[in-house]
């Protein structure tokens, strides 16, 4: 059986580092706590789990800091988490399986990431991360922010999943201000750079900011082509809100130059043709939606409303539009399978009744 070092890096995490924890511990041989300046209590709630608790001077690198942390596991493999993240029970107990069966040549075991959850308990989006390291390796992180882990070798993919549980939003313009300091300082950026400081601007609203650096990011050619594909529909979305329907529309079409139609792309043509009173089309394209397999990366973040009760909702209104109540009827029907609560399903179902009823 393999042993497995835990490292997070902390700041002022005391109100989810407990938690965090709590939900790990009985997996883990060792537990290391980096913490980068915190003034609340979260050291102190981390020594109840560890003594292996080291302060690291905060030099605005993320990866600096996970390094920092990675370089002081002493066991097998190294697994890391966010002070957010938790596993739930069941997941625990699949770590458990996965810590006494994992052949020990495996270089990265990835899991599954569930970044939120509707009021329903449906993954609203998930992605895959490399998780779990063999320590040997002397895998690094690379980037100041969005790091990521550079791993190669034996990959393998587990079932366990680590569930994302955000708390507090006082950080919401640290990365921002960091790409910024670099930019100042004269740092020319790489391609990934580009793409997620042009992620940073999108979610501060500066839109026409974001799309020079989207831009940028795609002339230079060297994306990877889920990023490819993603900046295409923040070029979407950015000229949406500049309202310029015209190049709105070149990027939803740019996207299907790097791999098949994705879903969430269909839906974008169906809201732009059923806003157009081109309902036909827009039947087309939720359908195209609902009816594609998804071709994108493993890591890629996974958007699945856009496959599942989205298209449905909207076919609702389509074939409504058109007079078809029934088939609108049944769409509706198959969209509160999966959202019973949504306030748009709930007013269908009430109008359908009246409607069919009178």
């Amino acid at each position: 059986m393999i042993t497995i070092s835990l490292c997070l890096i902390v700041k002022n995490e005391e109100n989810t580092l407990g938690r965090c924890l709590e939900s790990v511990k009985n997996a883990m041989d060792e537990i290391t706590i980096v913490d980068t300046g915190s003034t609340d209590k979260t050291k102190e709630i981390a020594a109840r789990y560890t003594e292996k608790i080291y302060d690291f001077t905060w030099i605005d690198d993320f990866g600096a800091a996970r390094n920092f942390a990675f370089s002081h596991a002493t066991q097998d493999y190294i697994m890391w988490l966010d002070a957010d993240d938790v596993l739930l029970e069941n997941d625990l107990q699949k770590l458990l399986l996965l810590k006494q069966d994992l052949d020990s040549t495996v270089d990265s075991v990835t899991m599954n990431y569930n970044l939120a959850s509707d009021a329903n308990g449906n993954i609203v989006s998930s992605l895959r991360r490399n998780r779990l390291v063999k320590r040997a390796r002397q895998f690094q992180w690379i980037g100041a922010v969005h790091e990521y882990l550079a791993v190669n070798g034996k990959i393998i993919d587990s079932d366990v999943t680590v569930t994302h549980k955000k708390e507090r939003c006082d950080t919401a313009d640290r990365n921002l201000k960091i790409y910024e300091k670099r930019i100042a300082d004269g740092e020319v950026f790489s391609p990934r750079d580009l793409f997620y400081y042009a992620n940073e601007l999108v979610d501060h609203h500066i839109y026409e900011k974001a799309v020079e650096y989207y831009q940028k990011f795609l002339d230079t050619k060297l994306g990877w082509v889920e990023d490819n594909i993603s900046a295409c529909g923040k070029l979407s979305d950015c000229f949406a809100f500049l309202r310029d329907e015209q190049q709105k529309l070149k990027y939803i079409y740019q996207s299907f130059e790097y791999d098949t139609p994705r879903p969430d792309f269909c839906c974008r043509l169906g809201y732009h043709f059923l806003n157009s009173q081109k309902y036909s089309l827009a039947i087309f394209w939720y359908k195209l939606a609902l009816d594609l397999k998804d071709s994108s990366n493993h890591s890629s973040l996974k958007n699945y409303a856009c496959s599942t009760w989205l298209p449905h909702l909207q076919l609702c209104v389509c074939y409504s539009k058109l007079g078809e109540n029934e088939t609108a009827l049944e769409h509706n029907k198959n969209a509160e399978s999966y959202v019973p609560n949504h306030p748009s399903v709930l007013y269908n179902k009430e109008y359908f009744e009246k409607l069919f009823n009178s």
